[in-house]
């Protein structure tokens, strides 16, 4: 079993959303409004010049063939992107229990 959190440009919420039914995933727990910087990008802090913040997306896969479908998109979005900021991150932990 995995665990994974997404981190996007809120802006991206209904791109982010259609990758993940694209995927056959309908079961997250989703943060917006999340304050941040990455390497390499832009704060998003939801002020000043560019007031993006990040929407942060936590999903637990049983089975890795939709994590795996999910990173393969991120992966074609990623290498269309503009600028690191336009990027999607999927950061993957090992997860030990559901109860």
């Amino acid at each position: 079993m995995k665990m994974t959190f997404v981190v996007y440009n809120d802006y991206f919420n209904p791109q982010v959303m259609a990758l993940l039914a694209a995927a056959g995933i309908d079961y997250y727990t989703r943060w917006h409004d999340v304050y941040g910087k990455g390497h390499g990008t832009e704060a998003h802090v939801g002020r000043g010049g560019q007031p993006a913040t990040n929407g942060v997306l936590m999903i637990a896969f049983e089975d890795e063939q939709p994590l795996q479908r999910l990173i393969e998109r991120i992966g074609q979005w990623n290498a269309d992107a503009k600028r690191p900021d336009d990027r999607i991150r999927l950061f993957q932990l090992p997860l030990e229990r559901i109860v």
